[in-house]
């Protein structure tokens, strides 16, 4: 009979569980709130669980960014090209905020606005969201060829467009978006003029940015877009 005892293999619930509240600690009381035993209190688990899962708590952080990154590409895959490419990109944007809003700790590692001292995203971490541009850019393309945007460069209008609603829901979460300037009012305005920006007649913009407001209900109702 073999006495060998196989490594116990990770249990993907209980890593998406100790990434949630590793998150969490992290963001909520910074990296001093951030340790095995009270992650393993919170999850229900052993301290061990942590280094079977992730090597140690700087495997757990890097978990956390690659998570936040895989969810908003699920997020984005739900999106079907339509025959209105700036509607597509219009939705691309309000699935982007979404997904912000219903993964706010994450959201705060992903950037690496809020990790623990001594850890740093390497180049191939930051790949994880450099790919997750890609839908962007394919959409930007579109539109292009469309002729509703000018711009000669898909890659570049899609990081004009990264850029510009990741500071909007940045400051949006931060709480710093309040009436009459609320995050509904600075978004549905940004949409639009992101739009106008790129070429697009103002009209068109203003109905294909509201075409993408039930394309995002449909999404969530999981029935989609």
């Amino acid at each position: 009979m073999d006495a060998t005892v196989s490594p116990r293999r990770p249990d993907p619930r209980l890593t998406t569980r100790l990434i949630d509240i590793g998150a969490r600690l992290l963001a909520q009381g910074g990296p001093g709130a951030l340790s095995t035993r009270r992650l393993a209190a919170e999850a229900g688990c052993s301290t061990m669980a942590v280094y079977t899962h992730f090597g140690g708590m700087s495997g757990l952080v890097r978990g956390m960014v690659h998570e936040g990154f895989a969810r908003l590409q699920r997020a984005f895959s739900g999106v079907v090209d339509s025959a209105d490419p700036v509607a597509d990109m219009a939705l691309i944007g309000r699935v982007y905020r979404d997904n912000a809003r219903t993964n706010p700790y994450l959201y705060a590692i992903m950037f690496g606005t809020a990790t623990p001292a001594g850890f740093s995203l390497t180049d191939q971490d930051r790949q994880y969201g450099r790919f997750t541009l890609a839908r962007v850019v394919e959409t930007a393309a579109r539109c292009v060829a469309a002729g509703r945007f000018t711009g000669a460069d898909p890659e570049l209008v899609a990081h004009q467009m990264w850029s510009a609603i990741h500071g909007l829901v940045t400051l949006e979460l931060g709480g710093y978006l309040v009436p009459p300037y609320d995050p509904d009012t600075c978004f549905e305005s940004q949409l639009v003029s992101l739009m106008v920006g790129q070429g697009d007649a103002p009209e068109a913009a203003s109905a294909s940015v509201e075409a993408s407001r039930p394309a995002l209900e449909r999404l969530r109702r999981g029935t989609g877009a």
